[in-house]
């Protein structure tokens, strides 16, 4: 887990600093202009490099678990839809450009390597690699229920 921390913050570091992700135009912000859509998971590897019950730490959080994954999105892959309402996250694009479908904004958002991309109450979104070049994420999450298996 240290060796993946490291490798992360040397990641930030050769970006300069970590930077905002690409963003909804503010003349494209309206709730609920993207309605839910049924897209399955296509090209996508998740794997949890770690995870800490929050319960059993200072702050005891009860039922929750503090994760950090990998996922790898092949060209044409997608990330299913799925709603952050009861799962705060934090997303690091370490490697290609992403487009992400949020139920809050009316055209796509093109995310770039060296983005993050806070994930909080009121996000639904999913996302497509429409490049030629594999998406690497790396993904901070807070998880309620450690059976739930959404992105």
């Amino acid at each position: 887990m240290l060796l993946m921390t490291t490798a992360l913050l040397a990641g930030l570091a050769a970006t300069g600093s970590a930077a905002h992700a690409g963003e909804c135009p503010a003349d494209k912000i309206k709730a609920g202009v993207r309605e839910k859509v049924d897209v399955k998971a296509v090209g996508v590897t998740d794997v949890t490099l770690g995870a800490i019950d929050l319960e059993k730490q200072p702050a005891n959080i009860k039922d929750r678990e503090l994760r950090f994954r990998k996922l790898t999105i092949a060209p044409g892959g997608i990330v299913p839809w799925h709603s952050h309402d009861d799962r705060p996250a934090l997303i690091f694009v370490q490697q290609g450009e992403i487009y992400e479908y949020a139920s809050n904004c009316a055209e796509p958002i093109l995310h770039k390597a060296g983005d993050i991309r806070p994930e909080v109450f009121g996000t639904s979104h999913w996302w497509k690699n429409d490049g030629k070049e594999t998406v690497i994420l790396y993904v901070g999450d807070v998880r309620k229920d450690p059976n739930d298996h959404n992105m």
